[in-house]
Protein backbone atom coordinates (compact mmCIF):
# COMPACT_ATOMS: atom_id res chain seq x y z
CA UNK A 1 0.00 0.00 0.00
CA UNK A 2 1.16 3.57 -0.57
CA UNK A 3 0.23 6.75 1.21
CA UNK A 4 0.62 10.02 -0.65
CA UNK A 5 0.64 13.72 0.23
CA UNK A 6 -0.34 16.45 -2.19
CA UNK A 7 -0.47 20.06 -0.90
CA UNK A 8 -3.13 22.37 -2.31
CA UNK A 9 -2.62 26.10 -2.62
CA UNK A 10 -4.48 28.83 -0.84
CA UNK A 11 -5.95 26.90 2.06
CA UNK A 12 -3.75 27.95 4.91
CA UNK A 13 -1.80 30.86 6.35
CA UNK A 14 1.88 31.68 5.87
CA UNK A 15 1.97 30.22 2.34
CA UNK A 16 1.62 26.68 3.62
CA UNK A 17 -1.21 25.46 1.42
CA UNK A 18 -3.03 22.21 2.13
CA UNK A 19 -1.47 18.76 2.05
CA UNK A 20 -3.43 15.69 0.98
CA UNK A 21 -2.63 12.20 2.14
CA UNK A 22 -3.81 9.50 -0.23
CA UNK A 23 -3.92 5.79 0.49
CA UNK A 24 -3.72 3.38 -2.41
CA UNK A 25 -2.28 0.03 -3.48
CA UNK A 26 1.45 -0.58 -3.39
CA UNK A 27 3.05 -3.37 -5.46
CA UNK A 28 5.58 -4.35 -2.81
CA UNK A 29 4.78 -7.32 -0.61
CA UNK A 30 5.58 -7.77 3.05
CA UNK A 31 8.42 -10.04 4.10
CA UNK A 32 8.91 -12.43 6.96
CA UNK A 33 11.10 -9.84 8.67
CA UNK A 34 7.96 -8.56 10.39
CA UNK A 35 8.48 -11.15 13.08
CA UNK A 36 11.70 -9.41 14.10
CA UNK A 37 9.93 -6.40 15.47
CA UNK A 38 10.92 -4.86 18.78
CA UNK A 39 8.54 -3.56 21.41
CA UNK A 40 9.42 -0.74 23.75
CA UNK A 41 8.36 -0.81 27.35
CA UNK A 42 9.69 2.68 27.80
CA UNK A 43 6.69 3.80 25.78
CA UNK A 44 3.60 4.53 27.89
CA UNK A 45 1.69 1.33 27.15
CA UNK A 46 -1.15 0.09 29.33
CA UNK A 47 0.32 -2.28 31.85
CA UNK A 48 3.91 -1.44 30.97
CA UNK A 49 6.59 -1.29 33.63
CA UNK A 50 7.83 1.93 35.12
CA UNK A 51 6.69 4.56 37.57
CA UNK A 52 3.11 4.09 36.41
CA UNK A 53 2.10 0.47 36.00
CA UNK A 54 -1.61 0.01 36.51
CA UNK A 55 -3.34 3.07 34.95
CA UNK A 56 -4.02 3.04 31.21
CA UNK A 57 -2.93 5.77 28.83
CA UNK A 58 -3.47 9.42 29.79
CA UNK A 59 -6.05 11.82 28.38
CA UNK A 60 -6.69 15.51 28.83
CA UNK A 61 -10.02 17.13 28.03
CA UNK A 62 -9.05 20.69 28.88
CA UNK A 63 -9.84 21.68 25.28
CA UNK A 64 -11.11 19.92 22.17
CA UNK A 65 -9.44 19.77 18.76
CA UNK A 66 -11.18 21.02 15.65
CA UNK A 67 -10.78 20.36 11.95
CA UNK A 68 -11.26 23.39 9.71
CA UNK A 69 -12.27 23.71 6.08
CA UNK A 70 -14.60 21.41 4.18
CA UNK A 71 -14.74 18.81 6.89
CA UNK A 72 -17.42 16.44 8.06
CA UNK A 73 -18.76 17.11 11.52
CA UNK A 74 -16.26 16.28 14.22
CA UNK A 75 -17.51 15.42 17.68
CA UNK A 76 -15.54 15.10 20.89
CA UNK A 77 -15.55 11.68 22.49
CA UNK A 78 -16.04 11.17 26.18
CA UNK A 79 -12.92 9.69 27.70
CA UNK A 80 -10.95 8.94 30.82
CA UNK A 81 -9.59 11.31 33.40
CA UNK A 82 -8.20 14.63 32.18
CA UNK A 83 -4.64 15.80 32.73
CA UNK A 84 -3.91 17.49 36.05
CA UNK A 85 -1.88 20.15 34.26
CA UNK A 86 1.08 21.91 35.86
CA UNK A 87 3.09 24.69 34.24
CA UNK A 88 6.74 25.04 35.33
CA UNK A 89 7.42 27.85 32.88
CA UNK A 90 9.24 25.83 30.21
CA UNK A 91 6.84 26.34 27.33
CA UNK A 92 4.35 23.54 27.83
CA UNK A 93 2.62 21.49 30.53
CA UNK A 94 3.22 18.33 32.52
CA UNK A 95 0.46 16.12 33.88
CA UNK A 96 0.80 15.52 37.62
CA UNK A 97 -0.06 12.11 39.08
CA UNK A 98 -0.34 10.93 42.67
CA UNK A 99 -1.50 7.88 44.59
CA UNK A 100 -5.09 9.11 44.30
CA UNK A 101 -5.30 10.61 40.79
CA UNK A 102 -3.73 10.22 37.36
CA UNK A 103 -5.02 11.07 33.91
CA UNK A 104 -6.12 8.06 31.86
CA UNK A 105 -7.23 7.17 28.36
CA UNK A 106 -10.11 4.84 27.60
CA UNK A 107 -9.19 1.65 25.71
CA UNK A 108 -8.68 2.27 22.01
CA UNK A 109 -11.67 0.97 20.05
CA UNK A 110 -11.75 0.90 16.26
CA UNK A 111 -14.33 3.32 14.86
CA UNK A 112 -17.13 2.24 12.55
CA UNK A 113 -16.33 1.94 8.85
CA UNK A 114 -16.44 5.35 7.20
CA UNK A 115 -15.44 7.17 10.37
CA UNK A 116 -12.12 7.84 12.09
CA UNK A 117 -10.72 8.78 15.47
CA UNK A 118 -7.96 11.28 16.02
CA UNK A 119 -5.73 11.74 19.06
CA UNK A 120 -3.87 15.02 19.42
CA UNK A 121 -1.18 16.41 21.70
CA UNK A 122 0.21 19.93 21.41
CA UNK A 123 2.55 22.44 22.93
CA UNK A 124 -0.57 24.47 23.76
CA UNK A 125 -1.62 21.81 26.25
CA UNK A 126 -3.56 18.98 24.62
CA UNK A 127 -2.56 15.50 25.76
CA UNK A 128 -3.84 12.65 23.61
CA UNK A 129 -7.20 14.36 23.22
CA UNK A 130 -9.64 12.25 21.27
CA UNK A 131 -12.09 13.38 18.60
CA UNK A 132 -14.16 11.58 15.99
CA UNK A 133 -15.17 12.39 12.44
CA UNK A 134 -16.52 10.96 9.20
CA UNK A 135 -14.87 10.47 5.84
CA UNK A 136 -16.22 12.38 2.85
CA UNK A 137 -17.05 10.05 -0.01
CA UNK A 138 -16.66 12.28 -3.07
CA UNK A 139 -13.16 13.73 -2.71
CA UNK A 140 -10.34 13.32 -5.18
CA UNK A 141 -7.19 11.48 -4.21
CA UNK A 142 -4.50 13.68 -5.81
CA UNK A 143 -1.68 12.06 -3.91
CA UNK A 144 -2.16 8.76 -5.73
CA UNK A 145 -1.83 10.50 -9.12
CA UNK A 146 0.80 13.15 -8.51
CA UNK A 147 2.64 12.15 -5.35
CA UNK A 148 6.15 10.80 -5.07
CA UNK A 149 6.51 7.61 -3.06
CA UNK A 150 8.91 7.53 -0.17
CA UNK A 151 10.81 4.40 0.83
CA UNK A 152 8.56 1.40 1.34
CA UNK A 153 9.78 -0.88 4.10
CA UNK A 154 8.57 -4.44 3.62
CA UNK A 155 8.20 -6.26 6.89
CA UNK A 156 8.65 -3.30 9.20
CA UNK A 157 6.93 -4.36 12.40
CA UNK A 158 6.48 -2.06 15.35
CA UNK A 159 5.81 -3.71 18.67
CA UNK A 160 5.25 -2.77 22.27
CA UNK A 161 6.26 -3.89 25.73
CA UNK A 162 10.01 -4.11 26.14
CA UNK A 163 12.51 -3.37 28.88
CA UNK A 164 16.28 -3.49 29.00
CA UNK A 165 18.42 -4.86 31.81
CA UNK A 166 22.17 -4.62 32.40
CA UNK A 167 24.07 -7.89 32.47
CA UNK A 168 26.67 -8.11 35.26
CA UNK A 169 25.04 -5.24 37.12
CA UNK A 170 21.68 -6.92 37.65
CA UNK A 171 22.27 -9.78 40.04
CA UNK A 172 19.56 -12.17 41.32
CA UNK A 173 18.75 -9.75 44.14
CA UNK A 174 18.46 -6.83 41.73
CA UNK A 175 15.62 -4.36 42.38
CA UNK A 176 14.75 -4.73 38.70
CA UNK A 177 13.35 -8.19 39.33
CA UNK A 178 10.28 -7.19 41.40
CA UNK A 179 9.65 -4.25 39.06
CA UNK A 180 9.67 -6.50 36.02
CA UNK A 181 7.54 -9.08 37.80
CA UNK A 182 4.99 -6.42 38.72
CA UNK A 183 4.89 -5.22 35.13
CA UNK A 184 4.49 -8.75 33.85
CA UNK A 185 1.62 -9.37 36.26
CA UNK A 186 -0.47 -6.51 34.87
CA UNK A 187 0.59 -6.73 31.21
CA UNK A 188 -2.08 -7.94 28.83
CA UNK A 189 0.51 -10.04 27.00
CA UNK A 190 4.05 -11.19 27.74
CA UNK A 191 6.76 -8.55 27.98
CA UNK A 192 9.66 -8.66 25.54
CA UNK A 193 12.83 -8.06 27.53
CA UNK A 194 16.34 -7.54 26.26
CA UNK A 195 19.57 -7.32 28.22
CA UNK A 196 22.76 -5.41 27.51
CA UNK A 197 26.14 -5.80 29.27
CA UNK A 198 28.16 -2.66 29.93
CA UNK A 199 31.30 -4.34 31.27
CA UNK A 200 32.69 -7.66 32.36
CA UNK A 201 34.13 -8.19 35.86
CA UNK A 202 37.44 -6.37 36.22
CA UNK A 203 39.53 -9.54 36.55
CA UNK A 204 38.76 -10.26 32.89
CA UNK A 205 39.76 -6.79 31.64
CA UNK A 206 43.02 -5.47 30.30
CA UNK A 207 42.84 -2.31 32.43
CA UNK A 208 41.55 -3.98 35.61
CA UNK A 209 38.81 -1.36 36.04
CA UNK A 210 35.10 -0.95 35.33
CA UNK A 211 35.67 2.39 33.57
CA UNK A 212 38.22 3.75 31.11
CA UNK A 213 39.87 2.17 28.11
CA UNK A 214 39.89 -1.60 28.35
CA UNK A 215 38.75 -4.79 26.70
CA UNK A 216 38.77 -8.50 27.49
CA UNK A 217 42.16 -10.07 28.13
CA UNK A 218 43.48 -12.58 25.65
CA UNK A 219 41.72 -13.40 22.41
CA UNK A 220 38.45 -15.00 21.32
CA UNK A 221 38.25 -18.66 22.20
CA UNK A 222 40.40 -18.37 25.32
CA UNK A 223 39.41 -18.70 28.98
CA UNK A 224 38.50 -15.03 29.41
CA UNK A 225 36.20 -14.89 26.42
CA UNK A 226 34.66 -18.25 27.31
CA UNK A 227 34.06 -17.06 30.87
CA UNK A 228 32.45 -13.83 29.68
CA UNK A 229 30.11 -15.78 27.39
CA UNK A 230 29.13 -17.94 30.38
CA UNK A 231 28.14 -14.77 32.25
CA UNK A 232 25.42 -14.18 29.65
CA UNK A 233 24.07 -17.68 30.19
CA UNK A 234 24.21 -17.42 33.98
CA UNK A 235 22.38 -14.09 33.86
CA UNK A 236 19.59 -15.61 31.74
CA UNK A 237 19.47 -18.70 33.99
CA UNK A 238 19.07 -16.66 37.17
CA UNK A 239 16.34 -14.41 35.80
CA UNK A 240 14.50 -17.47 34.46
CA UNK A 241 14.27 -18.73 38.06
CA UNK A 242 12.11 -15.64 38.70
CA UNK A 243 9.92 -16.35 35.66
CA UNK A 244 11.64 -13.60 33.65
CA UNK A 245 12.73 -14.69 30.20
CA UNK A 246 14.44 -12.52 27.61
CA UNK A 247 13.60 -11.86 23.99
CA UNK A 248 17.15 -10.72 23.14
CA UNK A 249 20.60 -9.77 24.40
CA UNK A 250 23.09 -7.37 22.87
CA UNK A 251 26.73 -8.34 22.53
CA UNK A 252 27.69 -5.26 24.53
CA UNK A 253 26.60 -1.69 25.21
CA UNK A 254 28.53 0.92 23.18
CA UNK A 255 31.64 -1.16 22.50
CA UNK A 256 33.48 1.88 21.13
CA UNK A 257 33.24 3.59 24.55
CA UNK A 258 35.75 1.06 25.87
CA UNK A 259 38.30 2.42 23.42
CA UNK A 260 38.18 5.90 25.03
CA UNK A 261 40.84 6.79 27.61
CA UNK A 262 39.34 7.89 30.95
CA UNK A 263 35.80 6.99 29.86
CA UNK A 264 33.78 7.88 33.01
CA UNK A 265 31.40 4.93 33.34
CA UNK A 266 31.26 1.19 32.81
CA UNK A 267 32.43 0.05 29.42
CA UNK A 268 34.05 -2.85 27.62
CA UNK A 269 35.87 -2.12 24.38
CA UNK A 270 35.39 -4.12 21.21
CA UNK A 271 36.32 -3.44 17.62
CA UNK A 272 33.96 -4.91 15.01
CA UNK A 273 36.57 -7.60 14.28
CA UNK A 274 36.83 -8.48 17.98
CA UNK A 275 33.04 -8.59 18.36
CA UNK A 276 32.74 -10.77 15.26
CA UNK A 277 35.23 -13.33 16.55
CA UNK A 278 33.84 -13.28 20.11
CA UNK A 279 30.39 -14.08 18.72
CA UNK A 280 31.65 -16.75 16.32
CA UNK A 281 33.82 -18.59 18.85
CA UNK A 282 32.30 -17.88 22.26
CA UNK A 283 28.99 -16.08 22.69
CA UNK A 284 27.13 -17.55 19.72
CA UNK A 285 27.92 -21.19 20.57
CA UNK A 286 27.23 -20.56 24.28
CA UNK A 287 23.71 -19.33 23.51
CA UNK A 288 23.07 -22.00 20.88
CA UNK A 289 24.08 -24.81 23.24
CA UNK A 290 22.04 -23.51 26.19
CA UNK A 291 18.37 -23.53 27.09
CA UNK A 292 18.31 -19.94 25.81
CA UNK A 293 18.98 -20.80 22.17
CA UNK A 294 15.89 -18.86 21.08
CA UNK A 295 17.15 -15.57 22.57
CA UNK A 296 18.00 -13.14 19.76
CA UNK A 297 21.50 -11.67 19.58
CA UNK A 298 21.95 -8.01 18.66
CA UNK A 299 25.26 -6.52 17.50
CA UNK A 300 26.68 -2.97 17.63
CA UNK A 301 24.33 -1.38 20.24
CA UNK A 302 26.20 1.86 19.55
CA UNK A 303 26.01 5.01 17.40
CA UNK A 304 24.66 4.62 13.88
CA UNK A 305 27.69 6.48 12.52
CA UNK A 306 29.42 3.07 12.77
CA UNK A 307 27.15 1.75 10.01
CA UNK A 308 27.34 0.17 7.55
CA UNK A 309 31.01 -0.66 8.29
CA UNK A 310 30.39 -2.45 11.58
CA UNK A 311 27.69 -4.63 10.07
CA UNK A 312 29.83 -5.43 7.06
CA UNK A 313 32.71 -6.65 9.22
CA UNK A 314 30.56 -8.80 11.49
CA UNK A 315 27.82 -10.09 9.19
CA UNK A 316 30.03 -11.02 6.27
CA UNK A 317 31.49 -13.74 8.48
CA UNK A 318 29.06 -16.65 7.92
CA UNK A 319 29.73 -18.25 11.31
CA UNK A 320 29.14 -15.07 13.32
CA UNK A 321 26.19 -14.10 11.14
CA UNK A 322 24.45 -17.41 11.81
CA UNK A 323 24.05 -16.47 15.50
CA UNK A 324 22.85 -12.89 14.95
CA UNK A 325 19.31 -11.53 14.49
CA UNK A 326 19.64 -7.76 14.48
CA UNK A 327 21.60 -4.54 14.80
CA UNK A 328 21.15 -2.06 17.67
CA UNK A 329 21.69 1.69 17.29
CA UNK A 330 21.91 4.68 19.66
CA UNK A 331 20.90 8.22 18.73
CA UNK A 332 23.53 10.44 20.39
CA UNK A 333 25.63 11.10 17.29
CA UNK A 334 22.82 11.08 14.74
CA UNK A 335 23.76 14.61 13.71
CA UNK A 336 27.04 13.18 12.35
CA UNK A 337 25.42 10.31 10.48
CA UNK A 338 22.85 10.94 7.70
CA UNK A 339 20.18 8.30 8.01
CA UNK A 340 20.16 7.37 4.32
CA UNK A 341 23.92 6.75 4.36
CA UNK A 342 23.77 4.57 7.47
CA UNK A 343 20.48 2.80 8.22
CA UNK A 344 19.05 2.59 4.72
CA UNK A 345 22.30 1.30 3.23
CA UNK A 346 22.69 -1.21 6.04
CA UNK A 347 19.16 -2.50 5.51
CA UNK A 348 19.69 -2.98 1.80
CA UNK A 349 23.01 -4.75 2.41
CA UNK A 350 21.57 -7.00 5.13
CA UNK A 351 17.77 -7.10 4.75
CA UNK A 352 17.40 -10.26 6.84
CA UNK A 353 18.63 -8.54 10.04
CA UNK A 354 16.38 -6.15 11.91
CA UNK A 355 17.46 -2.65 12.89
CA UNK A 356 16.47 -1.57 16.39
CA UNK A 357 16.95 1.75 18.17
CA UNK A 358 18.22 0.53 21.54
CA UNK A 359 18.91 3.81 23.38
CA UNK A 360 17.95 7.48 23.37
CA UNK A 361 17.61 10.20 26.00
CA UNK A 362 17.41 13.98 26.05
CA UNK A 363 19.42 16.34 28.23
CA UNK A 364 22.53 14.24 27.73
CA UNK A 365 24.77 16.80 26.00
CA UNK A 366 26.99 18.87 28.29
CA UNK A 367 25.50 22.16 27.06
CA UNK A 368 21.90 21.14 27.83
CA UNK A 369 19.90 21.47 31.05
CA UNK A 370 19.22 18.01 32.46
CA UNK A 371 15.52 17.99 33.42
CA UNK A 372 13.12 20.42 31.76
CA UNK A 373 9.61 20.02 33.17
CA UNK A 374 7.19 20.69 30.33
CA UNK A 375 9.78 20.84 27.54
CA UNK A 376 7.68 20.30 24.40
CA UNK A 377 10.69 20.39 22.08
CA UNK A 378 12.15 17.31 23.76
CA UNK A 379 9.01 15.33 23.06
CA UNK A 380 9.00 16.62 19.49
CA UNK A 381 12.62 15.49 19.17
CA UNK A 382 11.53 11.99 20.26
CA UNK A 383 8.78 11.85 17.64
CA UNK A 384 11.08 13.19 14.92
CA UNK A 385 13.60 10.47 15.72
CA UNK A 386 10.95 7.73 15.84
CA UNK A 387 9.41 8.79 12.53
CA UNK A 388 12.73 9.09 10.69
CA UNK A 389 13.85 5.75 12.08
CA UNK A 390 10.63 3.93 11.23
CA UNK A 391 10.71 5.43 7.74
CA UNK A 392 14.22 4.00 7.27
CA UNK A 393 13.69 0.35 8.16
CA UNK A 394 14.04 0.51 11.95
CA UNK A 395 11.51 -1.73 13.70
CA UNK A 396 11.43 -0.24 17.20
CA UNK A 397 12.67 2.58 19.43
CA UNK A 398 13.78 2.43 23.07
CA UNK A 399 14.05 5.24 25.61
CA UNK A 400 16.96 4.86 28.04
CA UNK A 401 14.92 5.79 31.12
CA UNK A 402 11.20 5.68 31.75
CA UNK A 403 11.33 7.43 35.14
CA UNK A 404 13.95 9.59 36.90
CA UNK A 405 14.02 12.03 39.80
CA UNK A 406 14.01 15.83 39.60
CA UNK A 407 17.78 15.88 39.19
CA UNK A 408 17.72 13.42 36.31
CA UNK A 409 19.06 10.51 38.36
CA UNK A 410 19.88 8.61 40.42
CA UNK A 411 23.15 7.93 38.63
CA UNK A 412 26.40 7.00 40.34
CA UNK A 413 28.54 8.97 37.86
CA UNK A 414 26.21 12.01 37.81
CA UNK A 415 25.30 11.29 34.21
CA UNK A 416 21.93 12.98 34.64
CA UNK A 417 19.41 13.20 31.79
CA UNK A 418 15.72 13.92 31.22
CA UNK A 419 12.94 11.34 31.19
CA UNK A 420 9.29 10.91 30.10
CA UNK A 421 8.35 10.57 33.77
CA UNK A 422 9.93 12.68 36.51
CA UNK A 423 9.35 11.66 40.13
CA UNK A 424 9.21 14.15 43.01
CA UNK A 425 9.43 11.81 45.98
CA UNK A 426 9.27 14.69 48.48
CA UNK A 427 5.70 15.40 47.35
CA UNK A 428 4.79 11.81 46.48
CA UNK A 429 3.94 12.83 42.91
CA UNK A 430 5.28 12.19 39.45
CA UNK A 431 5.02 14.28 36.31
CA UNK A 432 4.29 12.91 32.86
CA UNK A 433 6.32 14.98 30.46
CA UNK A 434 5.46 15.86 26.83
CA UNK A 435 7.90 13.05 25.91
CA UNK A 436 5.53 10.56 27.56
CA UNK A 437 2.63 11.57 25.33
CA UNK A 438 4.76 11.72 22.18
CA UNK A 439 5.75 8.11 22.82
CA UNK A 440 2.09 7.23 23.37
CA UNK A 441 1.14 8.46 19.89
CA UNK A 442 3.10 5.47 18.59
CA UNK A 443 3.06 2.80 21.28
CA UNK A 444 -0.65 3.02 22.00
CA UNK A 445 -1.82 2.62 18.42
CA UNK A 446 0.77 0.62 16.46
CA UNK A 447 0.63 -2.97 17.73
CA UNK A 448 3.18 -5.69 17.19
CA UNK A 449 3.17 -7.03 13.65
CA UNK A 450 2.01 -3.78 12.02
CA UNK A 451 3.41 -3.10 8.55
CA UNK A 452 4.62 0.34 7.52
CA UNK A 453 3.10 1.52 4.24
CA UNK A 454 4.69 3.90 1.78
CA UNK A 455 4.18 7.67 1.77
CA UNK A 456 4.16 9.92 -1.28
CA UNK A 457 4.43 13.71 -1.40
CA UNK A 458 3.53 15.62 -4.56
CA UNK A 459 4.71 19.02 -3.33
CA UNK A 460 6.62 20.11 -0.25
CA UNK A 461 5.27 22.80 2.02
CA UNK A 462 7.66 25.72 2.55
CA UNK A 463 8.40 26.39 6.25
CA UNK A 464 5.65 24.04 7.40
CA UNK A 465 6.44 20.58 6.15
CA UNK A 466 4.78 17.77 8.08
CA UNK A 467 6.51 14.56 9.15
CA UNK A 468 4.50 11.37 9.01
CA UNK A 469 4.39 7.60 8.86
CA UNK A 470 1.52 5.20 8.23
CA UNK A 471 0.92 1.59 9.21
CA UNK A 472 -1.39 -1.28 8.38
CA UNK A 473 -2.25 -3.02 11.64
CA UNK A 474 -2.79 -6.78 11.98
CA UNK A 475 -6.53 -6.10 12.46
CA UNK A 476 -6.66 -4.35 9.06
CA UNK A 477 -6.97 -0.82 10.43
CA UNK A 478 -4.79 2.07 9.27
CA UNK A 479 -2.77 4.26 11.65
CA UNK A 480 -1.31 7.56 10.50
CA UNK A 481 0.99 9.65 12.74
CA UNK A 482 1.49 13.30 11.73
CA UNK A 483 4.05 15.56 13.42
CA UNK A 484 4.15 19.34 12.93
CA UNK A 485 7.37 20.79 14.39
CA UNK A 486 6.65 24.27 13.01
CA UNK A 487 4.80 26.99 14.96
CA UNK A 488 2.21 27.50 12.17
CA UNK A 489 -0.97 25.54 11.47
CA UNK A 490 -0.79 23.25 8.44
CA UNK A 491 -3.92 22.20 6.55
CA UNK A 492 -3.85 18.78 4.91
CA UNK A 493 -6.09 16.04 3.58
CA UNK A 494 -6.14 12.28 4.02
CA UNK A 495 -7.55 10.20 1.18
CA UNK A 496 -8.20 6.47 1.27
CA UNK A 497 -9.83 5.31 -1.99
CA UNK A 498 -11.52 2.48 -0.12
CA UNK A 499 -13.06 4.71 2.53
CA UNK A 500 -13.09 8.39 1.52
CA UNK A 501 -11.44 11.68 2.31
CA UNK A 502 -10.62 13.70 5.44
CA UNK A 503 -9.70 17.37 5.35
CA UNK A 504 -7.69 18.17 8.46
CA UNK A 505 -5.36 20.62 10.16
CA UNK A 506 -2.21 20.05 12.19
CA UNK A 507 -1.84 22.89 14.69
CA UNK A 508 1.57 24.41 15.14
CA UNK A 509 3.81 22.30 17.43
CA UNK A 510 1.54 19.27 17.57
CA UNK A 511 1.38 15.55 16.95
CA UNK A 512 -1.69 13.64 15.80
CA UNK A 513 -2.57 9.97 15.40
CA UNK A 514 -5.43 8.99 13.07
CA UNK A 515 -7.05 5.55 13.17
CA UNK A 516 -9.67 4.10 10.84
CA UNK A 517 -10.98 0.82 9.46
CA UNK A 518 -10.74 -0.38 5.90
CA UNK A 519 -13.36 -2.59 4.25
CA UNK A 520 -12.77 -6.30 4.79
Amino acid sequence: MALGISPRQGAGGDGCGTAHLALGPHPAQSRGAASWCHPTLTSPCPGAAGAEVAPPMPLSRSSLPSIVGRTGQVSPAAGGRPCNAKDFGHGSLVCACSATYCDTLDPVVLPALGTYVKYESSKAGKRLERSEGSFQRNAETPGTRHGRTLAYAPGNGVCLYTAAAMIAHCHPGSPQIPILQAAQAVAKRPLSLYASPWTSPVWMKTNGAMTGRGTLKGSPGDKYHQAWAKYFIRFLDEYAKHNLTFWAVTAGNEPTAGEIVFYPFQCLGFSPEHQRDFIARDLGPALANSSHRDVRLIILDDQRVMLPYWAQVVLKDPVAASYISGIGIHWYLDFLAPIDLTLSITHHLFPDYFLLSTEASTGSYFWEPRVVLGGWDRGSKYSHSILTNLNNYVTGWTDWNLALNLEGGPNWSKNYVDSPIIVDSSKDVFYKQPMFYHLGHFSKFIPEGSQRVGLAVSKKCHRCELEHSAFLRPDGAIVLVVLNRFPVDVFFGISDPQVGFIEAMAPGDSIQTFLWKQPA
